[in-house]
């Protein structure tokens, strides 16, 4: 047994084969008796499999293995070695963002969100959002398909497609990056420290329904979003050293 590791897949028949390899090499623990766990999948399994922690209240060691597409979350696939890259792994903590929604049917929602929180136009008709920042609002009416605020772990998924900045891992700082917005013309967003609390209030949501999507998880009809890091709930991600996730982060700045 792999120092009481446990192992997951996504339902892939990529991930499903090499989770048949790696059992056929060494002995896992069951999940509930394990004090990491081994993920096969891609980056959407890796955070679907951190936000069952974050919601199951047990939160363990996370080393993931690309079987997906882009893996950006992950470790490099190989069978070789598994017991010695656990044992030189990098750890890294991650703080999720704790998104809480009131919907225009009155309805409050709390959701974790390790990536970002993106608010969304639901028609064909742009969204007006007013911005707070620390309970002042910074801007009154964003004219826009929509905003999102990332983590330095998610600064380089959406957030950099909406050509949001890059933030360092250990920078400790958030990315507020609208999505196409008209109002105000020359706005590209803002860097904030982490320690903010971060609303936005949809201006004539009946009119202009927004969404709220925390990750991959999507609350529709929404009237007021309330942002900020969650520190009561750290997650660890597990990483060769050679393949670390600052270093990662870091090097996007440069892709081509």
């Amino acid at each position: 047994m792999i120092g009481s590791t446990a192992l997951l897949a996504s339902p892939t028949r990529q991930a499903r084969e090499a989770q048949q390899e790696l059992l056929g090499r060494y002995e896992f623990a069951p999940l509930e008796d394990a004090e990491q766990v081994v993920v096969l999948g891609g980056d959407g399994f890796m955070l679907q499999t951190l936000h069952q922690m974050l919601e199951g209240g047990r939160i363990k060691p996370v080393f993931g293995m690309n079987r997906g597409t882009i893996g950006f979350l992950l470790n490099s696939w190989r069978t070789d070695g598994l017991s010695d890259r656990l044992a030189k792994a990098k750890s890294f903590s991650v703080a999720p963002l704790r998104m809480t929604v009131m919907t225009a049917a009155g309805e409050t929602r709390v959701l974790p969100a390790i990536n970002e929180v993106s608010l969304l136009r639901e028609t064909r008709q742009t969204a007006k959002i007013e911005v707070q920042i620390d309970g002042r609002v910074t801007i009154h009416e964003m004219v826009c398909d929509g905003v999102l605020v990332a983590t330095p772990a998610g600064s380089t998924a959406y957030n950099m497609s909406a050509n949001g900045p890059i933030l360092p891992l250990g920078s400790a700082m958030l990315a507020l990056t609208p999505i196409s917005p008209f109002r105000p013309r020359r706005w590209k967003g803002a860097i904030l420290p982490d320690r903010s609390r971060i609303s936005f209030r949809i201006l004539n949501p009946d009119k202009r329904p927004v969404s709220a999507v925390a990750d991959q998880r999507e609350i529709r009809d929404i009237i007021q979003v309330d942002i900020e890091i969650d520190r009561s709930r750290q997650l660890t991600l597990l990483f060769d050293p050679e393949h670390a996730l600052d270093e990662r982060i870091a090097m996007e700045q440069f892709a081509t």
